[in-house]
């Protein structure tokens, strides 16, 4: 079998890596050629260095504010999302009546797209701020803890399925050893269930975090980045100037690679952290 793998892999993996190729990695390296250019097509760009970078900060100053947005909304989500996710595996791992029942509902809004989950909770929002006299779009932080909700209801049923499977595989002698030990709930907690579903808290952490930095039609629907800008999240931001402003297409395309930089960086950063308590653990 090993012979046939070795003799048969690269057959079997070009293509694979053919698409990867085309859908990815040369789209990705040409857009950053790109960032170094102006443009209005790739047939006619012209190199200016590190212009647009500069002008991704100066000129338009929303992109420095769509970041400190988008930081903070990632970081509510993520510690909101998870702990409900984990509080409510918790739950639905012991012998509660319909818990398969509860597991479907929780998970059914992730199978709703992001555009339509805009347009619901624009309407459930402004019908609940209409008895205070105001919308949405009233306050910014209207509009925060709004994606944050919208975030949540979409996402814990989600995450609540990965917490689901790892609670189930924790070894029943160490939990049955721990209850003759005399162990408490709050100490079987901490010291055995978490350390032993540290992989799919790595896994959760980053799939929010990533999520949280890249959200985009949620953003659009709910709020389109108003009032003036306020609510406008990172991609959003940078969907903007590429395609809403003339003469800024490379502005948008370094942004674009800001982004990935950025993205990449705290994505592999919480991974190295969570993979290191897996080893401790």
């Amino acid at each position: 079998m090993e012979k046939a793998i070795k003799k048969y892999f690269a057959l079997f993996a070009l293509p694979a890596l053919i698409c990867f190729c085309i859908a990815f990695l040369i789209p990705m390296i040409w857009g950053f050629v790109l960032s170094f250019c102006e443009f209005t097509n790739i047939t006619n760009a012209t190199f200016v260095g590190f212009k647009n970078y500069i002008r991704a900060f100066t000129i338009d100053n929303y992109f420095t504010s769509a970041f400190w947005f988008t930081l903070g909304f990632a970081v509510v989500t993520v510690i909101s999302i998870n702990i409900l996710a984990f509080a409510l595996a918790l739950i639905l791992t012991k012998n509660v009546p319909g818990t398969n029942a509860y597991r479907t509902i929780f998970f059914m809004p992730n199978l709703i797209g992001g555009i339509v989950l805009g347009w619901i909770w624009q309407v459930i929002i402004n019908g609940v701020l209409a008895y205070y006299e105001k919308t949405l779009l009233s306050s910014a932080s209207y509009g925060f803890w709004g994606l944050v909700v919208l975030m949540n209801w979409q996402n814990v049923g989600y995450m609540m399925v990965i917490y689901i499977a790892a609670i189930q595989n924790v070894s029943q002698d160490m939990l049955e050893a721990a209850a003759i030990d005399g162990a408490n709930g709050r100490t079987t907690l901490f010291r055995i269930i978490i350390p032993a579903v540290m992989p799919s808290i790595t896994i959760c952490l980053f799939l929010t975090t990533t999520n949280g930095f890249k959200l985009y039609d949620q953003n659009l629907a709910l709020t389109n980045g108003a009032p003036n800008h306020a609510t406008e999240m990172l991609a959003l931001n940078i969907f903007n100037t590429f395609y809403s402003r003339v003469g800024f297409e490379g502005v948008g395309q370094a942004k674009a690679v800001i982004f990935t930089i950025l993205v990449a960086a705290i994505a592999l950063a919480q991974l190295y952290f969570t993979r290191n308590k897996e080893v401790e653990n």
